[in-house]
Parts: C-alpha cells; sequence; structure tokens
C-alpha cells in the first residue's frame, strides 16, 4: 500500500479515510515542502513524499518552485481533515528555517526530527496506556489528558522508572534543540492518539468485507 493511498482514495470517493499513517505522511510533506521552498530544492527526488503527493493530487509548481503550492495544499488539508492550528505550522516554519540553513543540514534535522516523534510517542504511549481507553466521544477530556501529560514530560525532572526518566529526558533535549513548544506536541500527540483510537474498528470492518 502506498502512502498516499487512503488520501487518494478520499479525494476519488469523498471518503473520509483519516489515520494515522496519513496524518505522518502529510506532516511529512509539509515539512519537505518548507524545506524545498527555503532552500530553493530543485531535484524532487531529494524529497520522496512530495514527489508522491504533487504525482497523486495532481499540483502544478508554482512560480517554477518546488514547494511552495505543495506547502500550501497539505497545509490546507491538515487543518481541514485533522483540525491543526495557524501555530502548528509556523513553528514547524521557523525550526525548519534556523536548523536547515543548507541541504546538508536536511538529512541530521530529519533525522532528529523523528527521533524526537519516535521517542514521544513512545513514553506517551507508555504514560497513557489507561487513558486510551477512554471513549473518543470525550474529546474534551482526552485533550486535557493529553495536555497534562505533555507538561509533565516537559517539566518533570525524575521519574520512577529509568526507561521512562531517560526517554522524557531525550525528549525535553529534541524538544529544546528543535524549538518546539508544548502547544505543538500535545497537538500532534493528541491527532495521533485520536486517530489511533479509530483505527481498530475501521480494520475490523475492512476484514468482514473482505
Amino acid at each position: 500500500m502506498s502512502l498516499f493511498s487512503n488520501l487518494f482514495k478520499k479525494k476519488e470517493e469523498k471518503v473520509s479515510s483519516k489515520n494515522v499513517e496519513d496524518f505522518a505522511s502529510l506532516t511529512r510533506v509539509y515539512f519537505q515542502s518548507v524545506i524545498a521552498a527555503n532552500l530553493g530544492i530543485t531535484n524532487i527526488r531529494f524529497v520522496p513524499d512530495v514527489a508522491n503527493f504533487k504525482r497523486l493530487f495532481k499540483i502544478p509548481t508554482q512560480g517554477g518552485r518546488l514547494g511552495q503550492a505543495e506547502k500550501m495544499a497539505s497545509r490546507k488539508m491538515l487543518m481541514q481533515d485533522y483540525g491543526l492550528s495557524e501555530g502548528f505550522f509556523k513553528e514547524i516554519d521557523a525550526s525548519v528555517k534556523k536548523h536547515c540553513r543548507t541541504q546538508n543540514d536536511v538529512q541530521a534535522y530529519l533525522f532528529m526530527y523523528q527521533g524526537f516523534c519516535n521517542d514521544l510517542m513512545m513514553l506517551v504511549g507508555n504514560l497513557m496506556q489507561w487513558k486510551f481507553r477512554v471513549p473518543s466521544a470525550f474529546k474534551g477530556a482526552l485533550r486535557t489528558m493529553t495536555e497534562k501529560t505533555i507538561h509533565d514530560i516537559c517539566t518533570k525532572l525524575v521519574w520512577k522508572k529509568d526507561d521512562v526518566h531517560k526517554t522524557a529526558a531525550a525528549v525535553r533535549q529534541y524538544k529544546e534543540r528543535l524549538g518546539y513548544s508544548e502547544q505543538w506536541m500535545t497537538e500532534y500527540v493528541y491527532n495521533v492518539v485520536m486517530l489511533a483510537k479509530k483505527e481498530p474498528r475501521h480494520k475490523q470492518e475492512e476484514e468482514k468485507k473482505s
């Protein structure tokens, strides 16, 4: 299954297909689009997720600059489908601008960002285990729980379990180096949690149809 198969299905059939994979893929498209636009990248193979996105949604290159139109299109989708705020994208723009000044900086930056997201989600999964069972209908409660967990990760310096202590410390270091706020982290994690809670039901429905 390609990265944007569900998004492509959504475009063709006009049905909702929101899931964690699509959210992560669209976020990568936005990151790569910002990088391409900022650095004047012309080789589309340097930004593979943008290449897939352009092909599937037939997005023309704006003003001869790769990344500009793709940035706006992916941003619009993320805002409409997942309710992300303006601030979410402003923080990405600022972080990329600060850390990706040349093409040589890009790989190290994206590697650091991926480590940040992986450690953050692993830690949240550990700390919010029972809270994941809260029904999705209680969005406000889940949002508050997520916000509190993120605040604890960013401010609590001592944890009982060694693995939690080490991962929390790593996440705080990533946060400071990349320049993301607690609000950004909450917005990202909350969307992943909400989408992940829906996926088992969708998978069961698909298995019944097959």
